[in-house]
């Protein structure tokens, strides 16, 4: 067989998507804050494009002088010369700019680098100290071992030690570590820098005993073998130091036999560690706002639930008269100015349609769902209905893919709450009466019974089967326990109050 390379001809079928039908698609994807901001740079960058709000502007009577300006613009040249805004004269000069620089805010390792540079330490100390708090994660807890910090800096040091002005060049130790770690540990928030879950909650009770000493005798402050004494005597300390795995597990009554006390005052002990703070680092943490604008309002009006745009921020689009009129005199432009005027202006009308369907679908999509979740708006989450994309694609008459876009990352505010609209689409769960039930609204019932139960004796997930079951729901166990891990709601054994 001869190889090498050949040129032929063949025909064949293949769909391609226009470039413009991913930006529609890109359109509908958009929350309301995304697309304003697209909106905007369209604004800039297309000069065929304007804000209906100038139509108010012209209404309104101006001054002659003002209108003698207007008439001295030369828009021909303007869009001759490529310029892509509009404006007065004056707006077409460049101005200085100057961007927006966000203010930092201050987060947990600068809190703890204040309280280091308050302690009378030596550069040594303080290189140590800066490490160890370099380490500590947003939580509070130290990200790595002690020995994992001291190798490191050790290992820095011996490449970096010309840089270190410090009285002798001796390797850091285990031990300066551990002590410059206990510093660390008494550093506000209390519990902060611990290297587990149990040594946060002892450092937290360590600074309630610290507190409760010194406000028994203000005059002077508590030392550690006071405070060591007083913890002995704290049966939330004791049970925390040495019975922490019964103690996560629920196990009271085998703390209570160990230390000869009841298990209701091993409960009680379990209640006081609860209300400590597993992550004291969050308080300080650097999370920012998130604020949700929501793209649709569903009012109730004369007993009918009606749907809202919520787009009052959206620039209003059309196109521009006075770009329109230039472009009308086709005689004028040639070769690449025709080509310029000719995409801007295809442009220019193409985004005012993708936005006015962007808004009849988002419409479409959110009316389907009020008629649909009706009982939903009236009486509340148990009686959510099952939706799926593909009941709202049939009927609005468009692809799932299109409906899967409309309600990525839009809010929709009702008289019962702002909600995601992924919220209304949940499967179904069948009932005697050959109605479905949404999952959603079946964990809501899950959540009611749990919350309505006697402590003493908690709803099992059999015992939630057989209720379900008398309301008509077909459930499996299996099911109950998946939808109770979902809600973070813990067994019927943990559970249990004595």
């Amino acid at each position: 067989m001869k190889t090498g390379l050949y040129q032929g001809t063949a025909l064949k079928q293949e769909m391609k998507i226009n470039p413009r039908l991913y930006q529609a698609m890109d359109l509908l994807y958009m929350p309301l804050l995304d697309l304003q901001t697209h909106l905007k740079q369209e604004l800039m960058n297309n000069p065929f494009l304007e804000m209906t709000e100038n139509d108010l502007a012209e209404t309104v009577e101006v001054d002659p002088e003002e209108r003698e300006k207007e008439d001295e613009i030369d828009w021909e040249e303007i869009l001759l010369n490529g310029f892509e805004a509009g404006g007065r004269r004056e707006e077409y000069e460049e101005r200085e700019y100057y961007e927006p620089v966000s203010v930092a805010t201050r987060d947990l390792s600068d809190h703890l680098q204040d309280q280091l540079t308050l302690l009378r330490l030596s550069d040594r100390e303080l290189l140590l100290g800066d490490e160890i708090i370099g380490n500590v994660n947003d939580e509070g807890y130290l990200s790595c071992s002690l020995d994992e910090i001291i190798t490191g800096l050790n290992a820095f040091l011996a490449e970096n030690g010309e840089a270190w002005d410090f009285d002798g060049r001796d390797p850091f130790t285990l031990e300066e570590g551990e002590a410059m770690l206990r510093t660390v540990q008494a550093f506000d928030p209390p519990g902060i820098a611990a290297r587990d879950l149990r040594e946060c909650l002892i450092l937290q009770l360590r600074d309630l005993a610290f507190q409760q000493i010194a406000a028994a005798d203000p005059s002077s402050e508590p030392s550690e073998e006071e405070i060591d004494e007083f913890l002995e005597e704290d049966l939330t300390f004791r049970i925390v130091r040495d019975y922490f795995e019964q103690l996560i597990n629920h196990r009271w009554s085998e703390i209570s036999k160990d230390l000869s006390i009841s298990p209701r005052e091993v409960q009680d002990a379990a209640d006081d560690v609860a209300k400590l703070d597993p992550k004291p680092g969050l308080k300080y943490g650097n999370r920012g706002d998130n604020y949700i604008i929501p793209d649709l309002i569903v009012d109730k009006i004369d007993g009918d639930y009606l749907v809202f745009l919520n787009d009052t921020s959206l620039p209003r689009l059309k196109l521009s008269r006075a770009y329109r009129e230039i472009a009308r005199d086709k005689k004028k432009f040639q070769g690449e100015n025709k080509e310029f005027i000719s995409n801007k202006l295809n442009s220019a009308n193409w985004m005012i349609q993708a936005i006015e369907q962007r808004r009849q679908t988002m419409l479409k999509v959110m009316n389907f769902i009020v008629d649909r979740q009706r009982e939903f708006f009236e009486r509340g989450v148990q009686y959510l209905k099952p939706l799926t994309l593909r009941e709202v694609a049939e009927v609005i008459d468009m692809h799932e893919s299109t409906v899967s876009r409309v309600t990525n990352e839009k809010f929709v505010q009702t008289p019962r709450g702002v909600f995601p609209l992924k919220f209304f689409f949940s499967s179904g769960l069948a009932t005697d009466s050959g109605e479905d039930v949404s999952a959603r609204g079946i964990k809501a019932q899950i959540q009611k019974l749990v919350a309505d139960e006697d402590a003493s004796k908690p709803l099992t997930d059999q015992a939630i089967v057989n209720i379900l079951k008398k309301q008509g729901i077909k459930i499996a166990r299996r099911t109950v326990a998946k939808y109770r891990d979902q809600l973070g709601i813990l067994s019927a054994r943990m559970r249990k109050r004595v």
